[in-house]
């Protein structure tokens, strides 16, 4: 399974998503590598704060900010059970090369009508990448999403509407989120009875249902 984590916009939670679901299915044992597609490197970052700390290694972490990634990820794809792709912000070629060599992909948005508006150029790539990919499947995931607040249930039921749908599992708000990010650590292994390392468990369940 290849699952690209893509935004045109930045700081939406591209990253962190892609991180923590790499982690959880290798926890469950899985082979997994973490492409990290953004030129920035926040995943490679995280992967070296580990390395720095003699924490263990879950899971490959490679480097592949270019437009050659629906040829090679297909490839890395033989020797793993899953690939995610964490996506660039606003580097088209790259999001199309990300596109052609997805199964699934998610486009984190957070309650806020700027992401609304900012998801729509990638739409638009998406619909060019199904000319070739007509199997791809896409969906939203609202990220960052404290559950009581009104923008948030507005823009959940905004999102329920839309093509494609909303992933069911929505992702919150949490300090340990950038807590993990900072030390290379992931939510379960700071707390794994944490609502966090739940909800990514939740995610990543809802995610082998689309794609067994």
């Amino acid at each position: 399974m290849i699952v690209a984590l893509l935004n045109q916009k930045g700081g939406v939670g591209k990253t962190t998503l892609a991180l923590h679901l790499a982690g959880e299915w290798a926890r469950r044992g899985d082979r997994v590598t973490l492409v990290d597609a953004d030129p920035q490197g926040s995943a490679l970052d995280w992967s070296e704060q580990r390395a720095r700390e003699d924490l263990p290694r879950r899971f490959g972490t490679i480097g592949l900010a270019r437009d050659t990634l629906h040829r090679e990820v297909p490839e890395l794809a033989r020797t793993v059970d899953h690939i995610v792709i964490d996506g660039p912000p606003r580097v088209a070629g790259l999001m199309r090369s990300a596109l052609l060599s997805a199964d699934l992909v998610l486009i984190p948005v957070q309650p806020s009508p700027f992401d609304g508006w900012a998801s729509a150029e990638i739409l638009r790539l998406i619909e060019e990448a199904r000319i070739f990919r007509p199997q791809l499947i896409v969906r939203f995931v609202l990220n960052r999403c404290a559950t009581r607040t009104i923008i948030a249930r507005e823009t959940s039921q905004a999102l329920s509407d839309q093509d494609p749908p909303a992933m069911r599992t929505t992702i919150g708000q949490r300090v340990v989120y950038a807590t993990a990010a900072q030390i290379g650590r992931l939510a379960f292994e700071i707390d794994g009875d944490s609502q966090a390392a739940n909800e990514i468990a939740t995610l990543a369940a809802e995610i082998r249902e689309l794609i067994p």
